[in-house]
C-alpha cells in the first residue's frame, strides 16, 4: 500500500491532500487508530477531475482497442489473486469483518474483473445492425463510453463495491474518480494500485480519499463528470441526484433495502428444511454484523411456524461468537463505527418501546469496540420503525402471516426493493410468489448470492440503474445511432431548392 497520508493519486501521481489535512482510520475491534489517509478536499477533486477528462479527451484509454482493455482487466483479476490474502487481512481489519468474509470479497472482486474482461471482448464490435428498410441505407447503433465517471462507494463493502463499478468502467472504455468512503478507504487505495501494475494508463484511475460533504459532493455537481455512479444510503443518494441534475449527468444509485425473508411452514416440514431454513435465516441477517445492503432484516413467517422457528433461531443467535475477524473461531465481527453502534441501539430501544419482544441479543458484549450482539425482535409490526427503516446493524425483525397473499403483501409493503426470499417446497408457490415480490433480485430456498453475469439493483427507493451483467456494462456507455445514406439525391422538399437551369 502506498505511503500514509499520500493516498490521493491523480493523474499518475501519488500524493498528500492539499490542504495537509489527514484522518485517522479506526480499527473497529478496539476502537484504536491503526493507518493514517489523506483527507482530500474540494481542490483535490477538482485536479483529478481535470486528469481524468484529459485523459479521457486525449489519453489512450478510450481509444484502446478491446482486446487490450479486456486483457488488462484480466491482469487485474490475476494479481487480486496474487495479493489475496494481504488484500482479504486488509479489507478485514479496515471494515470489521472475517477473515474468510475478506477473503471471499477478493474472489468476487477478482470474478468480476474477469467477467468484464469476458463480457466486452465476445461482443459484436460492428455495433447492432439496424433494419433501415431499404438496401441504399446503412443504419447502426453503436455503444461508446460515457466519459468521465464518478465513483462514490460505501464502507461496508468498499473493495467489492468499488470493482462493480470500475470493472464496467474500464471495460467500456471510460475514465474515473473515485471517491471511497472515509471510514474505509484502504483496500480501494490498493485496487488503484493493482491497476497501474497492470499498465493502466496514467490519469485513467483517480482516487480522492475524503468526506462526502465535501468530495463526494463536489464529484456529483462538477460540470467535467458525465457519470456518477454513487452506492449508499438513501438521505445522501438523494443529495447525489439533486446535485447531478444541475448538469444534466447520468447517474446509477444503490441506495440498499429493508429485505424480506418469507418462511412458508412447508419449507420446514423435515428436519433438514427445519434446520436449512433456520441456518439461512440467520445467514441473511447476520453476516457482517447485518451491515449488508441486502440483508435479510425482516423474518416474515408463517404463523404456525413462528414459535418454534424463532426459539430456534434466537438460541443459535446468542451462540454467535463475537471479535476480531482473524481470530480463529470468530464469527462475527464489529459495527464499523461509534456512529453505528448508536444507531443500532437506537433503533432496538424504539422497538422495545412500541412493543417488540427481545429474544435474543439486544445490546454490546463487555469489552471495547463497537460490537452488538445478533438481535432478535419478535411481534414486530409495520408501524415499527425498526421495521420500517433500513437499521445496518445485527438486528433481525419478526413478522408473521396466514395467508400467501398476507406475506406477498407484507413483503411489498416497504418503500424500499432490493432484495427478497421466499421459503417452500412447493414450486408452483415459490414461482408465484417470486414473481409477485416488487424486488430487484429474489431469491428461491437461498439468501445472498449473487453472479457477476445477472444485474443487480433495486425497485423503488432502492435506486436507480442498475450494477453487475449486461446492464451494468450499459451504465457506462452511451447509445450512438449512425445513419448512412448510400445513394443521396435531392429531397425536393421546399420549391426554392430546384436547380436553375440555363
Amino acid at each position: 500500500m502506498t505511503a500514509a497520508q499520500q493516498t490521493i493519486h491523480v493523474g499518475g501521481e501519488w500524493r498528500a491532500a492539499l490542504s495537509g489535512a489527514t484522518r485517522e482510520i479506526i480499527d473497529p475491534v478496539d476502537a484504536t487508530p491503526f493507518e493514517v489517509v489523506a483527507e482530500g478536499g474540494v481542490p483535490d477533486t477538482d485536479d483529478a477531475v481535470a486528469a481524468a477528462r484529459a485523459a479521457f479527451d486525449f489519453g489512450a484509454w478510450p481509444r484502446t482497442p478491446v482486446a487490450e482493455r479486456a486483457a488488462l482487466l484480466r491482469r487485474v483479476a490475476a494479481l487480486l489473486e496474487r495479493d489475496r490474502e494481504r488484500i482479504g487481512a486488509l479489507e478485514s481489519r479496515d471494515a470489521g469483518k472475517t477473515l474468510e468474509e475478506g477473503r471471499v470479497d477478493v474472489d468476487c472482486v477478482r470474478d468480476a474483473f474477469r467477467y468484464f474482461a469476458d463480457l466486452v471482448e465476445n461482443e459484436n464490435g460492428g455495433g447492432r445492425v439496424v433494419d433501415a428498410g431499404s438496401d441504399e441505407i446503412r443504419s447502426v447503433v453503436v455503444h461508446e463510453p460515457v466519459g468521465v465517471c464518478a465513483l462514490i462507494t460505501p464502507w461496508n463493502y468498499p473493495l467489492l463495491q468499488a470493482s462493480w463499478k470500475i470493472a464496467p468502467a474500464l471495460a467500456a472504455g471510460n475514465t474515473f474518480v473515485i471517491k471511497p468512503s472515509e471510514i474505509t478507504p484502504l483496500t480501494t487505495v490498493v485496487l488503484i494500485e493493482l491497476l497501474l501494475e497492470a499498465g493502466l494508463p496514467l490519469g485513467a484511475a483517480n482516487v480522492v480519499t475524503g468526506p462526502g460533504d465535501t468530495v463526494g459532493a463536489r464529484l456529483a455537481e462538477h460540470p467535467a463528470v458525465d457519470l456518477v455512479s454513487f452506492t449508499g444510503g438513501l438521505v445522501s443518494g438523494t443529495k447525489v441526484a439533486r446535485s447531478a441534475a444541475d448538469s444534466v449527468k447520468k447517474v446509477a444509485l444503490e441506495l440498499g433495502g429493508k429485505n424480506p425473508n418469507v418462511v412458508f411452514a412447508d419449507a420446514c416440514s423435515t428436519p433438514d428444511g427445519f434446520d436449512t431454513a433456520v441456518d439461512q435465516a440467520l445467514n441473511a441477517a447476520f453476516i457482517h454484523s447485518g451491515q449488508v445492503c441486502s440483508a435479510g432484516s425482516r423474518l416474515i413467517v408463517e404463523e404456525p411456524l413462528r414459535d418454534r422457528f424463532v426459539a430456534e433461531l434466537s438460541r443459535r443467535a446468542e451462540l454467535i461468537r463475537l471479535g476480531r475477524g482473524t481470530d480463529a473461531g470468530v464469527e462475527c465481527g464489529p459495527l464499523v463505527s461509534a456512529a453505528q453502534l448508536a444507531r443500532t441501539e437506537t433503533y432496538v430501544a424504539s422497538a422495545l418501546a412500541e412493543g417488540a419482544v427481545l429474544r435474543a441479543g439486544g445490546g454490546r458484549p463487555a469489552g471495547p469496540g463497537y460490537f452488538f450482539r445478533p438481535t432478535v425482535l419478535d411481534r414486530c409490526h409495520r408501524g415499527m420503525r425498526v421495521v420500517r427503516e433500513e437499521v445496518f446493524g445485527p438486528v433481525l425483525t419478526v413478522e408473521t402471516f396466514r395467508t400467501e397473499e398476507e406475506a406477498v403483501a407484507l413483503a411489498n409493503d416497504t418503500e424500499y426493493g432490493l432484495a427478497g426470499a421466499v421459503w417452500t417446497s412447493d414450486e408452483h408457490r415459490a414461482r408465484r410468489v417470486a414473481g409477485l415480490l416488487r424486488h430487484g433480485t429474489v431469491w428461491i430456498n437461498d439468501f445472498h448470492p449473487y453472479l457477476p453475469q445477472a444485474e443487480w439493483g433495486g425497485f423503488g427507493k432502492s435506486g436507480i440503474g442498475r450494477e453487475l451483467g449486461p446492464g451494468g456494462l450499459a451504465e457506462y456507455r452511451e447509445a450512438k445511432h449512425i445513419y448512412q445514406n448510400l445513394a443521396p439525391r435531392p429531397v425536393r422538399w421546399f420549391a426554392g431548392t430546384t436547380t436553375a437551369k440555363g
